[in-house]
């Protein structure tokens, strides 16, 4: 049985319970990347392995200045970058190295791209029996479509979640964000998590270690997004509904939408509880619909849910977005602003809990000050701070090393 990790993980550090774990990440683009960040955030030693002189693709996606996005410094902030080429015998040699003192492998190149480079499930499991090895792809490990490429829009496609996004009459449109690999990424993070607390457990009871071959974490995009569609399928199972697009409202749920305002300011309103919506048509000053008994339910209020949504839009359109909210507020009527970015850079409640961090980043000749998400969930009272943002390339070539020195 492996001794584990040949390193001193300090003392416990309560908001960074990860601390003292190694995590090697084989990823590009947005899902792998997502789940090292996660694993980092909270105090993993998070190493990322890059093709030399390249490096992840994403540092030039949305290149508004420098050489390195901003889209890169963000997903894999708190790591260190690390230039091997996969493809040689010495990169091959350095990876395995790594990965003998490692707990962790995360990896999304298409299924069997690591066996053709020789860093097959025998091999890892020779280097390290109790190596935890998180997989993403687009179809999973498995199945006919599993050597397909794909990226998040193809899997969002795939997984349902399309199909339902976009108002009813015009194509399907799609999240502003690539929400797919990003949940990938979260079901990958929770796969290692679970991988490393039974291997912990094994070691507690002395029993043997469930090693690479016998097991991997299998996060295909398509499905992480299908585990998000709620009813979709048993409703269409047990009652033949397909579901179709309904622009901001939620299906079957009224009124519950969003609403523009007099000053080029959007608001949501969810007012689809029972006592909710007599208190939201009163304050709108509705008293007939808020006293009308075809509307005491929901499946009344859905029924008639463009009335509803045109009279609503009629008293917002009167007003600015703070003066809705306000009265709102006072009505006890769940309802909040549409944020643009400008608006969550100076929110009380993202600067309270320390959920926008400003950090210095070198562009283009000159420092600048650059404002960052912060760190979620939250294990105290605000987000823990960001350590460092996504590194420059190879920026910790010495570094690994250095390291590998030491543990040889």
């Amino acid at each position: 049985m492996s001794s584990g990790p040949a390193r001193d993980p300090g003392p416990l550090d309560p908001l960074r319970p990860l601390t003292g774990l190694r995590v090697v990440e084989l990823g590009n683009y947005i899902a792998a990347p997502t789940a090292g960040r996660l694993l980092a955030d909270f105090g993993a030693e998070v190493i990322k392995v890059e093709r030399p002189l390249t490096g992840d693709e994403l540092r030039t996606w949305r290149l508004y200045g420098g050489d390195t996005s901003l889209l890169y410094r963000t997903i894999n902030r708190n790591k260190r970058s690390v230039e091997i080429d996969l493809r040689t015998e010495e990169g091959r040699a350095t990876v395995l190295a790594l990965l003998r003192t490692s707990d962790a492998l995360i990896e999304n190149f298409r299924p069997g791209t690591l066996d053709r480079w020789g860093l097959g499930a025998e091999v890892l499991a020779e280097a390290n029996p109790e190596l935890v090895v998180a997989r993403v792809s687009a179809f999973g490990q498995t199945g006919p479509m599993a050597g397909r490429p794909g990226f998040a829009a193809v899997a969002e496609g795939f997984g349902g979640m399309r199909d339902l996004v976009g108002d009813p009459d015009r194509p399907p449109a799609r999240v502003g964000v690539s929400i797919g690999d990003s949940i990938a990424g979260l079901y990958a993070a929770f796969g290692v998590v679970m991988g490393l607390l039974d291997r912990d457990r094994r070691r507690d009871a002395a029993v043997a270690p469930v090693t690479p071959v016998q097991r991997h974490v299998d996060v295909a995009l398509h499905e992480a997004v299908f585990s998000m569609m709620e009813s979709l399928i048993p409703d269409y199972s047990a009652f033949q509904v397909l579901r179709r697009r309904t622009g901001g409202r939620m299906e079957g749920i009224a009124p519950s939408n969003a609403y523009e305002c007099s000053d080029d300011a959007s608001v949501v309103i969810a007012g689809n509880g029972d006592s909710i919506f007599v208190r939201l048509m009163r304050t709108i000053g509705r008293d007939d619909l808020a006293d009308d008994a075809d509307l005491a339910g929901n499946a009344g209020r859905w029924a008639r849910r463009d009335e509803l949504d045109e009279a609503i839009e009629d008293w917002t359109r009167r007003h600015p977005r703070d003066e809705v909210l306000r009265r709102l507020d006072e009505a006890s009527v769940p309802a909040g602003p549409i944020y643009r970015a400008a608006d969550i850079v100076e929110d009380e409640q993202y600067r309270a809990r320390k959920m926008v961090q400003e950090l210095p980043v070198e562009m283009d000749g000159r420092l600048r000050a650059v404002a960052f998400p912060g760190v979620v969930p939250l294990l105290g009272d605000t987000s823990l701070p960001v350590a460092r943002l996504g590194p420059d390339l190879g920026a910790d070539n010495d570094w690994l090393r250095e390291r590998l020195e030491e543990e040889s």
